[in-house]
C-alpha cells in the first residue's frame, strides 16, 4: 500500500527537522524494508508483534507503516523489487542483519513468544536470561529474517 501521499515520504522526524529549517549533516535512518515471498503471511506475522498494519494491505505489492519511533517499516513483494532491480535474487540462510524489538518487560518477551507459537510460528531460540542483563529471544519471520525480542531483566 503506498504511503498516504507519495509527495510526503519523509518520516515525522525528518520532516520536523526540515520544517524547522535544519540541514541534514548525515543521512537519517527513515525506513527499514523487507522483501517478502508472501505478503499476507508476512503481514500476519508482524501483526502478531503488534505492528499496526491496516486491514486489506495483504493484496498490495508495497506496504509501509510509520512506527511510534518515527521510522517507517515496509514490505515489498519480490516482483515489486524486480520492477526496478531486475537482477534481484533473495538471499537464503542466516542474514547479516536482525531486527531487534524492545519489549516492555522480560515477561513480555515470553508472552510475545507464546503468541507467536500459538499462531503457528516457530521460535529460533527460546527466551533466556542473557549475560548482558536482558531477557532475549530469537525468532524468524516467514521469509527467514532474524528478529530479536528483548527487555531488561527485572531488577530485584
Amino acid at each position: 500500500m503506498p504511503p498516504a501521499s507519495r509527495d510526503s515520504t519523509l518520516s515525522v522526524v525528518a520532516y520536523s527537522h526540515l520544517r524547522l529549517g535544519g540541514a541534514f549533516l548525515e543521512p537519517v535512518l527513515d525506513m527499514v524494508g523487507i522483501v517478502v515471498d508472501d505478503m499476507a503471511r508476512s503481514l500476519a506475522f508482524y501483526r502478531e508483534l503488534g505492528i499496526p498494519i491496516p486491514e486489506g494491505a495483504e493484496t498490495e505489492d508495497h506496504v509501509e507503516v510509520a512506527l511510534p519511533s518515527g521510522v517507517r517499516f515496509a514490505w515489498d513483494q519480490i516482483d515489486m523489487v524486480r520492477s526496478f532491480n531486475p537482477d534481484f535474487q533473495p538471499t537464503s540462510g542466516d542474514g547479516r542483519v536482525a531486527l531487534a524489538f524492545l519489549c516492555e518487560s522480560a515477561a513480555e518477551v515470553d508472552a510475545v513468544c507464546g503468541r507467536l507459537v500459538a499462531a503457528g510460528y516457530a521460535i529460533h531460540k527460546q527466551p533466556w536470561d542473557a549475560f548482558w542483563g536482558q531477557r532475549y529471544a530469537m525468532v524468524r519471520d516467514p521469509d527467514g529474517n532474524g528478529l530479536d525480542l528483548f527487555a531488561p531483566l527485572d531488577q530485584a
